[in-house]
């Protein structure tokens, strides 16, 4: 295993993975804090201090930060979802001082300017309406709305524009003061990095990080349910889902094979059957999230108007089908997809800094790969019954959105009893 992991006397963590033949370093700061950290009122602020962070320090202007990366053709980016915020650079080996420097510097020293946090505000709130116009980006809020209603983690992550526009600056700064604290933090890299180097870096370039004990988020309650919104569309979207399994659930690898079989690729069953021999929809597909103490599951499909009466009991169907007759060439195909998926995502710097932060972050160590392919391996016709019996336990959550709600069942639940 090619990683390393070092905890300064700070409390930081620095964790790298060496790889041989890659001239560029891929690094990044990985922060345990989202969406779910946010309280009520202060929906959104994880987003906007994400963009904020790159609007200007002590030392740089928001300008100098951008033309300093990329006047070594770096790059920098970051995003934020329910339990992490991300900060990332790319950089040739020679220059991953000033990737640190400036991730570093952005992340202790932003002053969050007045005039920056009114044009940056503004950004978001197009960034909100852009996702308003975009149904296939917004039935997922609705669906984690539906899943998690009234609190931090069923609330959107671009937040609301109300709230988004009453962010101060001062607001912006408590925030990051309180919530980003070194336990939460995880500095890595990947690609052309020797560990210790690497590791005494860190430690020059970050040396003013909150030593604060952040607060405690909410724990996530699944109550499921149903939401249908009619909107003058072209297609109705529909996700059908049910509560999975946290992340470090022994569940969680049958979980990932059962939603393989079911939806991911061509060959999977609600691909063959809804859109190859039925031709209700162009595109249907399966997905998995985990948190720290829940996850989902769910079926996402667009189809006309007049199709969701038909399509929505095919796709139930096939769920409970699933849950009775997985067959041993099925498992085959999606242990395999999951397989090579890891491997070749491993081909990649970039990926292997994500991978690498994410699990320190949700595991707090480094997840082998033959370890994961182990477990992959492991799931078997019983784990994917087993599985499915605990999806069918609890209530489902469907959303709708678009033209021909009347054309849809009243009540899903029925459909998979």
């Amino acid at each position: 295993m090619t990683t390393t992991v070092t905890t300064l006397n700070s409390g930081l963590r620095v964790a790298t993975d060496a790889m041989e033949n890659v001239p560029s370093v891929s690094l990044g700061v990985f922060v345990g804090v989202g969406t779910r950290n946010e309280t009520p009122g202060i929906n959104g602020v994880s987003h906007l201090l994400e963009h904020m962070a790159f609007k200007g320090t002590k030392r740089r202007s928001a300008r100098a930060i951008v033309e300093e990366i990329e006047a070594v053709g770096g790059h920098l980016n970051a995003y934020t979802s329910r339990e992490r915020t991300v900060y990332v650079a790319r950089v040739l080996k020679e220059d991953t001082l000033l990737a640190l420097d400036i991730l570093s510097d952005i992340l202790q020293h932003s002053v969050f300017d007045e005039s920056e946090l009114e044009l940056e505000r503004h950004v978001v709130l197009q960034e909100i309406a852009l996702c308003n116009d975009t149904p296939d980006d917004l039935i997922f809020d609705h669906f984690q709305a539906r899943a998690y209603p009234d609190q931090a983690m069923g609330r959107p992550t671009l937040g609301l524009p109300h709230l988004v526009s009453a962010f101060s600056r001062d607001s912006l700064g408590t925030y990051m003061a309180e919530n980003y604290s070194l336990e939460r933090m995880v500095v890595v890299a990947a690609g052309d990095v020797n560990h210790d180097a690497f590791t005494k870096l860190v430690a020059t370039t970050f040396d003013s990080l909150s030593v604060t004990t952040a607060p405690t988020p909410e724990p996530a309650h699944y109550a499921g349910g149903d939401m249908r919104t009619e909107r003058p569309l072209e297609q109705l979207h529909l996700v059908l889902g049910f509560e999975g399994v946290p992340a470090d659930d022994p569940d969680y690898y049958a979980l990932s094979v059962f939603s393989g079989i079911l939806g991911d690729g061509m060959s999977s069953r609600l691909f063959q059957e809804v859109r190859e021999k039925r031709g209700l929809v162009y595109t249907i597909d399966s997905f998995t999230c985990s948190f720290a103490d829940s996850g989902l599951l769910g079926i996402h499909a667009g189809a006309s108007a007049d199709k969701g009466g038909e399509l929505l009991p095919v796709i139930c169907d096939e769920i409970k089908a699933l849950c009775e007759n997985a067959t041993e060439a099925e498992l085959s195909r999606a242990r395999a997809r999951a397989h090579a998926g890891l491997l070749m995502s491993r081909e990649s710097a970039p990926s292997r800094c994500e991978q690498l932060g994410t699990q320190m972050l949700v595991y707090g160590r480094p997840l082998p790969p033959d370890e994961i392919i182990n477990h992959i391996n492991a799931v078997d016709r019983e784990a994917i019954s087993r599985v499915a019996s605990r999806l069918l336990s609890a209530a489902p959550t469907f959303v709708a959105m678009g033209p021909g709600g009347a054309f849809l069942p009243s009540d899903v639940s029925i459909l998979l009893s």
